[in-house]
């Protein structure tokens, strides 16, 4: 089936060393895969990333072919830190995978849900799951009591894993979920009618064998928002997922053993999936995790002089917090690589952490129901504003409505070929939703529903959500060029762009602002025209921002994400 994928292997691996050796495709473990990407051989039957990529990095670890350094490092910034080996990782997890087949009885098929913070024990159980045969499904901590009502009866999950925090909540809408079986809490204490996770696998047994699973296997279930309607269910497998890195890993990450990456990410998102369990794991690389109650600057900064970080990962809001601070009083232990996804980052964002730091931010640009989807590559060369080129697996193109491919320098909407054979990573459906699923193609293609350009060179720039676009007196506007030329102004620390009502224009662009604490808010009215004046200069002269409001602070997901779809219907008065 790959053979038709031949022409997006182009890209040779680079030709690294690893402890004065030259290094294969990450070593033992991707040399079994090699044939595959050759296209010389099918994608295997069967598959399960806990048995056929931990427990292979176990093996090296133990005849001393991996660096001595962790595959998991916890702190959580009040002394307490946890690190595991992958045998000790296998160990543990095997303990979990017990308490969820014998004193949960749980079996392969089964829905749980797992809402916990960045603690081991979400790595843990998620590894757990993998080794039952378990369908996982993560949420954020953040979520509530509605919110987890219609995640188990959507999902007709059986068992739950959460906090003492959020066991009151769970306990409120229990009642009203007839499938729900048991209940886990991770915690010190105990409540009635809860198991206590921790008691329950420290007196475990380790000896688990792992289940045989299909490659096609559903694996992951990420509850997903669209701009209407309730969350979808994004059904992910084990190929798509475990077994999409071993084919694709190297062109966003490519990390050694001995590397460390930090991403700062939600557990509930599907980043902290990719970027801090299966992707850097299948390079044997450490997974360093920060609890992170609250994301400050000052101690995402000082985590970085402390330990030695090679890569970072964070939504775009991280580093324009991080630029707002002096970064000259800081001295990174090992930081070389940087990587934004989420949303676009402003290339002001970009060139401010680049003085200061001498680091380039690389942009990757993904969906849950595709994973990554385009990337700046290491050692490719950055154009600003830019999310890179196609990752391999994925023949990305821009599309118009229907679904002929454009031009180079041509705005529509972005798209992955998904027919005749559809790719690896993608997600398997969403599910109980045909008619949701069914209309996430047209033609040949899944359409993103983010509307972009391509340029000569195979670069893909992000205008907007199809439908954050603005369209005033017969322009056509993407916010994220606006907000990126507010953002280069001083007095700007944040903003977002949406449309609002005008009797004229039908709509006009409205900006909203967070303004720097160090500047003079004394007249807005004045600043308001600098703003605009600013833009104009800037961008194209239609595009400026016709209403301009300065709050305090943005509406944000959990994951980072300004909520634009909030300001756009307040503006609209739908809310």
């Amino acid at each position: 089936k790959l053979q038709s994928l031949k022409p997006l292997w182009a890209l040779k691996p680079p030709n690294r060393t690893f402890h004065g050796h030259p290094r294969l495709l990450i070593s033992d473990v991707h040399s079994q895969y090699e044939s595959i990407r050759r296209g010389k051989q099918e994608i295997p039957k069967y598959f399960n990333f806990a048995s056929d990529v931990l427990d292979k990095w176990s093996e090296i670890e133990k005849v001393g072919k991996r660096p001595s350094n962790p595959a998991f490092w916890w702190i959580n910034g009040k002394g307490e830190e946890v690190k595991w080996s992958f045998e000790e990782l296998g160990v543990l997890s095997r303990k979990v995978a017990n308490v969820l087949t014998k004193d949960c009885g749980l079996q392969k098929g089964d829905r749980l849900i797992l809402i916990l913070p960045r603690i081991p024990e979400w790595w843990l159980a998620k590894v757990a799951c993998m080794r039952a045969g378990i369908v996982l499904i993560p949420g954020t901590s953040q979520l509530s009591a509605k919110d987890i009502l219609y995640r188990l009866q959507a999902s007709k999950a059986t068992c739950i894993i959460t906090t003492d925090k959020l066991a009151p909540a769970v306990d409120s809408v229990a009642s009203q979920c007839q499938l729900l079986k048991t209940k886990l809490m991770v915690s010190k204490g105990s409540r009635e009618g809860w198991l206590n996770f921790t008691e329950l696998y420290q007196n475990q047994s380790a000896d688990h064998s792992c289940i045989k699973t299909r490659i096609e296997d559903p694996m992951i279930i990420f509850f997903t928002s669209g701009t209407t309607g309730s969350p979808k269910m994004t059904q992910h497998s084990q190929g798509s997922l475990g077994f999409r890195p071993l084919l694709s890993e190297r062109y966003w990450l490519d990390l050694t053993p001995s590397d460390m990456i930090w991403n700062t990410a939600d557990t509930g998102w599907i980043l902290t999936s990719i970027a801090s369990f299966f992707d850097p794991w299948v390079f044997g690389s450490c997974i360093f995790i920060h609890n992170l109650p609250q994301t400050e600057s000052a101690v995402i900064l000082n985590t970085l002089c402390r330990f030695p970080i090679d890569a970072l990962v964070g939504a775009p809001t991280l580093f324009r917090m991080l630029v707002q601070n002096d970064l000259s009083k800081y001295k990174f232990m090992n930081l070389k690589y940087c990587m934004s996804g989420g949303e676009p980052l402003n290339p002001e964002v970009m060139e401010q952490w680049k003085s200061q730091t001498g680091l380039d931010i690389h942009e990757v640009y993904g969906q849950t129901e595709t994973g990554i989807i385009c990337s700046v590559f290491k050692g490719m060369k950055i154009k600003p504003g830019s999310m890179g080129k196609a990752a391999p697996l994925y023949d990305v193109q821009i599309i118009d409505k229907n679904a002929n491919i454009l031009p180079p320098g041509q705005q529509g909407e972005i798209a992955v070929r998904s027919k005749p054979i559809r790719p690896l990573g993608f997600f398997s459906e969403y599910l109980d939703n045909p008619k949701k699923t069914a209309e996430s193609e047209r033609g040949d293609f899944y359409v993103t529903g983010d509307r972009g350009t391509v340029d000569e060179d195979g670069y893909f720039q992000f205008i907007g959500r199809d439908d954050d676009i603005i369209i005033s007196s017969g322009y056509r506007i993407g916010p994220f060029e606006v907000e990126s030329a507010l953002i280069e102004h001083p007095a700007v620390v944040e903003t977002a762009v949406v449309s609002s009502p005008d009797p004229l224009r039908g709509e006009v662009v409205k900006a909203f602002v967070v303004l720097s604490p160090t500047f003079p808010s004394t007249d807005l009215e004045s600043l308001t025209r600098d703003l605009q004046d600013h833009v104009k200069k800037t961008t194209a002269p239609y595009k400026y921002p016709r209403k301009v409001e300065f709050v305090k602070e943005l509406p944000k997901t959990v994951t980072g994400k300004i909520k634009r779809n909030e300001l756009r219907n307040k503006e609209w008065g739908r809310i």
